[in-house]
């Protein structure tokens, strides 16, 4: 896992080498192992490397092949490189390194962007043709990894990181008021291309991006997720379903166990982080270390889940290692988490995937996580209404939306209360093509928005903060095309992710599989109060706050009065969400 950044000049200037090398610097903990910088007329690639796949130097980066023309940076991993590799030699390329990187560049030569549906792996590459003086950009299927982009007339800027983007300086850094209207609706989802700032972008997940010397571009989208079941599947029993399932999870884990360090697992103690504990013994994982975190009880509501984590535990003799943290130190390094968030995300977990990865870094520098369960296997509650809904959009919205637009009003300002557009982003999707019940939707627009700009980005923030790489098996895109295909029938019963849970009785213990269904929990930031209260008070009533001119102070009050009774759909704290935007905006200088 790595961290990149490149500037592409179009008015005839050479890169700005001090602009680059601020941006590359910024993101030495994403790749703490080594640096580089590279640059040639107008295009210049930074790069911080993390050494996963391959330890040598030769697969540093920038990496640059004189002899076909083409330099690159990449941040990511591709697990069948081994099986891409062996076919390009056969085309008569050859090799100088023993990494992933290469055959990405070679790859490329050989295919174009017809390589990017040939990749299995999680990945934000650049890539430099000097003969075409053409860039191109692309991202993976799920958007594991990111990609910002700030544009202007004379320059295109990008990076792993939109806060490394903002050291180059020159960046609109204004709030983009149909962004707010989405972070304060959309559970602070803010659907590509944008982001909070007018003046940074992000490439859509399974998009590339080709840009010409003149700064012209040409955009394509390279996969979609249709759902429903083939021709030959609609026959299938639930058992055959299970079976197929479980060996595709099986060959996904095997896939992410490939490292030259040891790979560790994030284990919440749920079916899904407990299944890779288990799938990962059954591929013959040694020394396998596992990773629990708890918090203190509030309002009666417990902070942490450790019986069961430490269940799994002991069934899979796993090292494992358990991480409690007082509310004290929640309020330590908060700001430090926020630092870590490329947008502001309001999930209560943030905080907690910041501290476990902090201490997991101490243990290892991989680690599997089980992310995308839920939105591929239907487990979350609002599933069920939508399915019985007669109006699934309007059922969809009044589960999952943190407010609606009348709401909305009353929270912001006048002139940031334009449109509804969270809610008219929501429909326009229900309404596509592809998906034809409003469950299939739902899951559609989980699985390829929201997933992708909350738990997938929390997790890439939270793990890179401190050297650490996260994968993540159920979104292998096998995996997803696979749950895409199974019925509604065999998701929904049993809570959701009914085959999932029955085809883990194969692999884990039950006691685990029939607890109820749990959430890494932070009470302490849903049930504001004491000291965590006080300093949410100040962050929305200080001077910088009420001169940015966002929140209605009456509202604001309102919220402070009773935080308790103010909770959203989801079972988040309006006055957290509104707070967290004014830390994020504080702690980035903005």
């Amino acid at each position: 896992m790595c961290g990149l950044a490149g500037e592409f000049r179009f008015d005839g200037r050479p890169v700005d080498m001090g602009a680059l090398d601020r941006t590359t610097h910024h993101m030495t903990q994403r790749g703490p192992d080594s640096a580089g910088l590279w640059s040639h007329g107008p295009i210049g690639f930074g790069h911080r490397r993390l050494k996963i796949m391959d330890l040598a130097e030769a697969s540093g980066q920038p990496m640059v092949d004189a002899e076909l023309g083409l330099s690159m940076i990449f941040n990511g991993a591709i697990y069948n490189y081994p099986q891409l590799r062996a076919e390009l030699e056969g085309l008569g390329y050859r090799f100088f390194s023993g990494g992933d990187t290469e055959v990405l560049l070679k790859g490329y030569h050989a295919w174009g962007e017809k390589l990017l549906p040939r990749l299995n792996g999680m990945f934000a590459l650049a890539i430099w043709e000097r003969d075409a003086n053409r860039l191109f950009l692309a991202r993976d299927r799920l958007g594991i990894k990111p990609l910002y982009l700030s544009r202007t007339r004379q320059r295109l800027r990008f990076a792993s990181s939109l806060t490394a983007i903002l050291q180059g300086g020159d960046v609109d850094t204004s709030l983009d008021p149909v962004a707010l209207n989405h972070y304060m609706s959309f559970h602070a989802v803010v659907p590509a291309p944008r982001t909070i700032l007018k003046g940074v972008q992000k490439l859509p997940p399974a998009h590339w991006m080709r840009i010409e010397a003149d700064g012209s571009e040409q955009t394509g989208c390279w996969w979609d997720l249709p759902y429903g079941a083939r021709d030959d599947e609609k026959d299938l029993s639930f058992d055959e379903w299970q079976d197929r399932v479980l060996d595709a999870l099986r060959t996904s884990v095997k896939r992410r166990n490939l490292a030259a360090v040891d790979v560790g697992v994030l284990l919440s103690g749920g079916v899904d982080s407990s299944l890779l504990v288990g799938l990962l013994r059954e591929a013959g994982a040694e020394k396998l270390q596992t990773f629990s975190i708890g918090f203190a009880d509030v309002n009666g509501e417990a902070g942490n889940e450790f019986k069961y984590s430490d269940l799994i535990a002991e069934h899979f003799a796993t090292d494992h290692h358990q991480l409690m943290i007082p509310e004290q130190e929640i309020l330590s390094e908060l700001p430090y988490a926020f630092k870590a968030m490329n947008e502001p995300m309001v999930s209560h977990d943030n905080i907690a995937f910041f501290l476990l990865s902090r201490e997991v870094s101490k243990h290892c520098k991989v680690v599997q996580s089980g992310q995308g369960a839920d939105e591929i296997f239907a487990g979350y509650h609002w599933y069920p209404k939508v399915d019985e809904a007669s109006d699934p959009v309007r059922a969809y919205q009044e589960a999952f939306m943190d407010r609606s637009f009348d709401e909305y009003r009353q929270t912001v300002m006048p002139q940031w209360a334009q449109e509804d557009y969270a809610g008219q982003f929501i429909r326009d999707h229900f309404a596509q093509p592809g998906a034809s019940s409003g469950l299939d939707k739902a899951l559609r627009l989980d699985t390829t928005v929201m997933l992708v700009d909350d738990p997938v980005k929390r997790v890439d923030n939270m793990t890179m903060a401190w050297g650490l790489e996260a994968r993540v098996p159920f979104l292998d895109h096998e995996v997803v095309e696979l749950a895409a295909r199974v019925p509604g029938r065999f998701k929904l019963p049993d809570e959701g992710k009914y085959v999932l849970k029955e085809a883990s009785r194969k692999v884990i213990p039950a006691a685990v599989i029939d607890r109820p269904k749990g959430y890494f929990p932070v009470p302490g930031l849903k049930y504001l109060e004491g000291s965590t209260l006080e300093w949410v008070r100040e962050a929305l009533t200080s001077e910088r706050a009420r001169a940015r001119g966002l929140f209605n102070p009456d509202y604001v009050e309102k919220l402070l009065s009773d935080p308790k009774s103010h909770i959203t759909p989801l079972r988040g704290s309006k006055l957290w969400q509104l707070a967290v935007l004014g830390l994020w905006l504080d702690a980035h200088g903005l």
